[in-house]
């Protein structure tokens, strides 16, 4: 008879860590996805700005050796992330594979104009930069029209500022409930041992003796916890990696070591204070109060 009620508490304290550390790593988990998305926020915006395209279109008169010197212009400017040169007859010959139809037959000459499409580093697609930028290459006598879509210019940084403002706030509420059902998981592993915790104070043990235990074995979940986030975390930047590789998150060690530090940190601290809060709370009960 006694056997099998060992067996059973020994299968209910089995249970009880198995969802403290449950708890842990699933709070972790999304605490730590939310913030590797935070962290990377920016890349991941500058990425989608980089993506918007400008062309300079250059005049007619404009000879190899005009081309070649904007070309070096480009090539040593701090605002570029890459750009390509279109040749007319290029553009000509892909306007025909696109619609079907040879318009030069037609026309009986090509109309088109060689051009740059260029691509400009995300932190110059604002639209005071731009206009920088435009107004310089526009100083180019033979710049006959520069084109980028400013609408989607706008509406882009609009929108970034928008969701910067709600991914704080999210971020905040995230943390407080990640404190917050941490700290109810270990209050409730503590509560099941209210009674051997009354049963050591009363035969003369002292509060931090009591404590001790409890807190080595809290921050073990923790770490447990912690650990079993993280390796879930690489996985998740495994394959967001294999989905954008141009981000490459999974080469940022530094963020990937602030935000798994953190995980680990956070872990182990709240577990540490909420067991040396709870044990302290049931330490301060009378012995009537535990029932």
């Amino acid at each position: 008879m006694a056997s099998s009620f060992e067996q059973y508490q020994k299968r209910r304290l089995i249970s009880s860590y198995f969802s403290v550390v449950l708890s842990i790593f699933l709070v972790l988990f999304l605490l730590g996805a939310l913030g590797l998305f935070v962290i990377n926020s920016k890349k991941i915006t500058n990425d989608f700005k980089e993506d918007i395209p400008m062309t300079v279109f250059f005049k007619n008169e404009a000879n190899d050796s005009i081309l070649n010197a904007f070309d070096t212009d480009l090539k040593n400017a701090r605002y570029i992330k890459e750009y390509a040169f279109v040749h007319k007859d290029s553009a000509a010959k892909n306007n025909v594979d696109i619609v079907g139809k040879d318009f030069m037959e037609f026309l009986g000459f090509n109309p088109l104009q060689n051009s740059f499409d260029i691509n400009l580093k995300g932190d110059y697609v604002v639209a005071d930069s731009i206009k920088k930028i435009e107004s310089g290459i526009k100083k180019n006598e033979f710049v006959s029209e520069i084109i980028y879509d400013k609408t989607l210019v706008d509406l882009v940084n609009n929108n970034i500022k928008k969701i910067s403002f709600w991914i704080l706030i999210i971020s905040g509420f995230f943390a407080l409930i990640a404190m917050l059902l941490i700290n109810s998981s270990m209050r409730l592993s503590i509560y099941s041992h209210r009674f051997t915790i009354k049963t050591m104070q009363m035969v003369g043990a002292t509060k931090s003796f009591i404590r001790k235990p409890f807190i080595w074995r809290s921050i073990k979940l923790g770490l447990t916890g912690s650990v079993l986030a993280i390796i879930a975390l690489i996985a998740l930047v495994s394959y967001v990696d294999g989905l954008l590789p141009q981000l490459h998150l999974a080469k940022d060690y530094v963020s990937l070591g602030i935000v798994f530090g953190g995980v680990l940190l956070v872990g182990i601290l709240i577990t540490w204070i909420s067991t040396f809060f709870a044990t302290q709370r049931f330490l301060n009960l009378r012995t009537d109060d535990l029932y």
